[in-house]
């Protein structure tokens, strides 16, 4: 697989395109869901939620019964992002770097924004934090929101805003939402088209939404309950708390399209909705086997509805399978930009499907859901799931019956596309020698959270899932935080350091190849974890703190590969800092 380096060159080759006239371009909102399954939604049948602003685009628009994502969030928003599959552009993980697309990618952002496009997207980015992985290193003029794949805290939260660090206010998702109807304001009045994405990160845990949300679901009868409560994973507090979750998210979509509305740019704009991967938790979900990490159909289905008034006729229904691939491919086939991509894409666009366009020409297709290990192919009627057993799932969508042993030529045929895959990717799927990124200068700052970063010794990351992390137990000067690194630009820069501590007066190194920074902590910054008095149900990932920033100086760093090393020289109390993340930003 490629393994493309930025520093061959410090630009991103932009893509030729062709469009159509300002006039006549639709503008395009994307709305992606984090977590939401398939069931989540009054359109898709469940019956103890009401969400009539999303299922309204499937009302005025097309709705696509049979389209697939990844079974988790990183691959779906990179398989959405570049037309092709996430094994392509060496997605492999969610966290710790292996959520990077390969910088030799091309974004559908890329190409909106060669044709002339104001482009933003505001949430949860979840493909790379550091610049050129970064949004606006990947096409988008505009990035409000946080890189990772799992926030700590959903109000008044630390976010950035185009590579600085901000406070947010007030709930996230309102917050990306009134951030991106500025955006989409903005280009209005600039008489530009706009391509707006909006990737929310709810219902992702932690389960935290606003009061008015929670109340309606706290303890009111379900209607639902019954088919779900049979799973010894079901949880009450977290069943309620999704729903509230998927609520909140359907009231943000009503005050964006409303927006659209009062700025008359309705009718021309496309306005797209799907999912990230099934839901997080036992929910109601149509029946179908599998959730949140799983390849069976509940892991990997989701809504997909497109709406645009102007050209796509109302209450259109389409039974044909397809992607989060066709995606790109599809939009600038609506917008009339013919690009060309540094990598041919996998997806088809869904143009012939929504207008009934040579409708029986549409190909027989294979498609692969993949995550680490597992692997399953699914046609227009079966599934060959992990394990190499076939279901029917029209007659079977639960997956309940095998039909392996009627249909060997299914098998035989699925089994190969399977094959066909492994062969192409798995002897190099976890194989990553990408660094992180320092000091691009196509951004302002960089940021280095423990996410990115190795512990050695007593130091302990305070969760097993990296995203929104933080180290301590600091108790050995023979310990070290450190980062696979690679400097963009010779240069001097300020440091600054995320931290909280118990105690002051330890000294530190801050270390790059040849160059160092010696410094001390000279006040303590104790506080305690927060984020639980917002959980409406016990979260499994890691708490965060107020950590305390602090200037530690400067540091003349040279272009180049190393490892950027973080050392207590000096520890009088019981332990040294607890570290969150450093900062690097370029003076001269």
């Amino acid at each position: 697989m490629s393994r493309y380096f930025f520093l061959s060159s410090l630009f991103i080759l932009v893509p030729f395109v062709s469009f159509l006239s300002a006039a006549n371009q639709p503008n395009v909102v994307v709305f992606l869901s984090d977590d939401q399954g398939w069931g989540d939604l009054s359109s898709t049948g469940n019956r103890d939620i009401s969400t009539p602003n999303i299922d309204s685009l499937a009302r005025d628009g097309a709705s696509f019964d049979r389209f697939y994502i990844c079974p988790v969030c990183s691959p779906t928003r990179a398989e959405f992002l570049t037309g092709r599959h996430h094994a392509h552009s060496n997605v492999f993980s969610t966290s710790a770097g292996g959520e990077r697309m390969d910088l030799d990618e091309t974004t559908v952002a890329d190409l909106f924004k060669a044709a002339g496009y104001s482009t933003g997207a505001f949430g949860k980015w979840h493909n790379g934090m550091q610049y050129p992985y970064h949004p606006n290193g990947r096409g988008f003029d505009e990035y409000y929101g946080f890189c990772s794949g799992h926030w700590g805290n959903y109000f008044d939260a630390m976010f950035e805003h185009n590579g600085n660090i901000v406070t947010g206010k007030g709930f996230c998702i309102d917050d990306f939402t009134n951030h991106a109807m500025t955006f989409i304001e903005d280009a209005v009045q600039q008489d530009k088209p706009f391509f707006a994405y909006l990737p929310y990160n709810t219902p992702h845990s932690p389960m935290q939404v606003p009061d008015k949300f929670w109340d309606k679901f706290s303890d009111r009868p379900l209607k639902m309950i019954d088919e779900v409560k049979k799973d010894k994973r079901y949880s009450d507090t977290h069943l309620r708390s999704a729903l509230a979750m998927c609520e909140n998210l359907d009231w943000n979509v009503g005050r964006l399209l409303k927006k659209l509305d009062d700025l008359k740019v309705a009718d021309n704009t496309i306005v797209v909705w799907f999912h990230d991967n099934g839901p997080n938790g036992v929910r109601w979900n149509g029946g179908m086997k599998g959730r949140k990490g799983s390849t069976d159909e509940g892991g990997v289905r989701s809504p997909l509805y497109v709406r645009w008034p102007k050209s796509i006729l109302a209450g259109v229904e389409i039974p044909e399978i397809c992607t989060a691939r066709d995606l790109l491919p599809t939009l600038c086939d609506l917008a009339g930009i013919n690009a060309k991509t540094n990598h041919p894409v996998n997806g088809l666009s869904l143009k012939p499907l929504i207008f009934n366009n040579h409708k029986s020409e549409w190909p027989d297709r294979i498609l692969i859901n993949h995550w680490k290990d597992k692997i399953s192919a699914r046609s227009q009627n079966y599934r060959l799931d992990n394990a190499g057993v076939l279901y029917d799932m029209i007659a079977d969508p639960g997956q309940k019956t095998p039909v392996t042993k009627q249909h060997p030529k299914v098998v035989k045929q699925l089994a190969a596309v399977v094959k066909s895959h492994k062969d192409q990717f798995m002897a190099n799927y976890y194989k990553d020698d990408r660094p992180f990124v320092i000091a691009h200068p196509g951004s302002p700052l960089t940021q280095l959270p423990a996410r990115d970063a190795l512990a050695s010794g007593s130091i302990k990351r305070s969760n097993k899932f990296p995203n929104c992390s933080y180290f301590g137990n600091w108790t050995s000067t023979d310990d070290k935080i450190t980062f696979t690194a690679e400097v963009a630009t010779t240069g001097v820069y300020d440091v600054v350091l995320y931290y909280a501590s118990k105690d002051a007066g330890s000294k530190y190194r801050l270390s790059f190849n040849d160059s160092h920074l010696d410094f001390v902590i000279n006040e303590a910054h104790d506080v305690p974890e927060i984020g639980a008095e917002n959980d409406r149900h016990p979260r499994v990932e890691s708490y965060v703190k107020n950590f305390k920033p602090v200037s530690i100086g400067q540091i003349k760093l040279n272009q180049g590969k190393g490892i950027l090393s973080l050392s207590a020289t000096e520890i009088p109390g019981k332990e040294a800092i607890e570290f969150r993340m450093v900062t690097l930003e370029k003076v001269k």
